[in-house]
């Protein structure tokens, strides 16, 4: 294709988002296009729903003592006593792990093997 033909694609496109009663805006120039979406007006000082994070809204509806606990088994491995090769002393720990084990077995938070 040249320049000049008049199959040539528009030389601007313009995507918007008009919120409430507003009209999507006219073209300027006669080789524009103009794609206008229709948003309620609630939506205008939100962020995008795809760009929202999910994982706040989990976080949210669980308790202070869960996030503590479930923070406190992410490091665990790292820490002395942790009856692991990483992290210093972390080969002291094993009995401290097994009489974790066992008493969460006995409160039912995992299977008894």
């Amino acid at each position: 294709m040249t320049r000049g033909s008049a199959a040539q694609q528009p030389e601007k496109i313009s995507f918007l988002a008009t919120f409430g009663e507003e009209k999507c805006p006219e073209a300027v120039e006669p080789d524009e296009i103009v794609v206008c979406a229709a948003a309620p007006e609630g939506d205008r000082y939100r962020i995008p729903k795809d760009l929202r994070k999910g994982e706040e809204e989990a976080a949210a509806s669980q308790s202070w003592t869960s996030a503590v606990e479930s923070l406190d088994e992410e490091a665990r491995p790292m820490r002395p006593n942790s009856c692991s090769v990483v992290g210093t002393g972390g080969f002291t720990g094993c009995t401290q792990a097994m009489l974790r084990e066992w008493f969460a077995a006995r409160r039912g938070k995992i299977d008894a093997n």
